[in-house]
């Protein structure tokens, strides 16, 4: 800390000093004013405890042998008020025994300074204690905008999941596939980053990225008509090739918030699984017929996870299929419509699958 930095902490910290004796009273009033701090002289324990609340002192110098209320009794009643327990309380006092010490310590003391004191251990104690009240009270600040901010971003985040329902509830009988999806590329994301070629792409933000930016995957059939969403027939070319738009106009509509919030991961992943999650491994998906590795990661995991999900939920065209058919189904397009790669994290996790869906279970 700096010289002025120092100097105004100091002017900042207000101390309230009790102590029935009006020289030493007077004495440490005049030092600690010379030194910049704030002071609050009280001669006894009574008026003190009035006075604190109001005064919101900083720091608290109390002797103890005063009548009427020794200083043990005055730092008990300010510990057991829960708004200003936490300001640190040094005891002043001529008793040198263990015992007298410990039992400052016990009711609440910080630090016990032995009359007579000397004024350079005054000051030391006194500015160690403020340094340490100040940092406690910085990371109690951080705590809570940390909290706030988790919070915001929960809502959010339930906000933006309650408006993906609202498009899921378009597309069928489809109830619960927001849930599960998120689910199911949670479990994948884990299994991949558990010893697999990509391993040191997958971080923990990764993995709570995609968990909670997998519902926006068919965000963009909300621009998709009902004849096309809910026909219970196989769709023409022409119908075709608009429901695929759908992932256009999802990762289009994304990309204007994230212009605005660059620096966002979930929204920037929500986009990538928007756009390119019909993509196939071997180049043949849309929108732009991306090959293998080109495909973003995040993609080719929510490829799995929605196929998978759509072969097992029942549809208004058709009932869903056993977890046994559909594995075989997505073996049957490993490397071709699948990254081989998450077919094997997919193995190792199909119970998981298969618990998930015949449970309703969700994490």
């Amino acid at each position: 800390m700096t010289k002025s930095n120092e100097s105004l902490q100091q002017a900042n910290t207000r101390i309230l000093v009790v102590d029935d004796d009006p020289g030493i009273l007077a004495s440490l009033s005049c030092m600690l004013s010379d030194s910049g701090y704030t002071v609050l002289p009280y001669t006894n324990g009574a008026d003190a405890l009035k006075a604190i609340p109001l005064e919101a002192p900083d720091l608290i110098l109390l002797d103890i042998f005063m009548p009427e209320m020794d200083g043990y009794e005055v730092c008990k009643c300010v510990k057991q008020n829960n708004e200003i327990k936490d300001i640190p309380v040094i005891f002043m006092s001529g008793m040198n025994a263990v015992e007298d010490k410990i039992r400052g310590f016990k009711v609440g003391g910080v630090d016990y300074i032995t009359k007579p004191f000397h004024p350079e251990e005054v000051q030391a104690r006194i500015t160690t204690h403020v340094n340490l009240s100040t940092f406690r009270n910085k990371l109690e600040y951080q705590k809570l905008v940390e909290k706030k901010i988790r919070e915001v971003a929960e809502a959010q985040q339930a906000t933006i999941f309650a408006l993906a329902k609202l498009a899921e509830q378009r597309d069928g009988d489809t109830g619960g596939h927001l849930e599960r999806v998120r689910d199911y590329c949670k479990l994948l994301a884990q299994q991949l980053a558990n010893g697999s070629p990509y391993a040191d792409h997958i971080s923990d933000e990764f993995i709570e990225c995609i968990q909670h930016a997998s519902p926006l995957h068919d965000i963009g059939k909300v621009a998709i008509s009902d004849a096309i969403l809910q026909k219970k027939g196989k769709l023409t070319q022409e119908e075709f090739e608009i429901m695929q738009t759908h992932s256009i106009i999802g990762a289009e509509n994304m990309q204007s918030v994230y212009n605005k919030y660059p620096e966002n991961p979930f929204i920037g992943m929500g986009i990538e699984i928007a756009l390119y999650h019909h993509e196939r491994w071997d180049g043949k998906g849309y929108p732009d017929g991306l090959i293998g590795r080109n495909i973003p990661l995040s993609a080719r995991i929510m490829a799995v996870a929605d196929c998978y999900d759509a072969l097992r939920s029942d549809r208004c065209y058709r009932k869903g299929l056993e977890h046994e058919k559909v594995k075989e189904m997505l073996l049957e397009e490993e490397g071709t419509h699948f990254d081989p790669e998450i077919i094997k994290a997919f193995l190792a996790v199909e119970d998981l699958f298969w618990h998930i869906m015949d449970t309703n279970e969700y994490t």
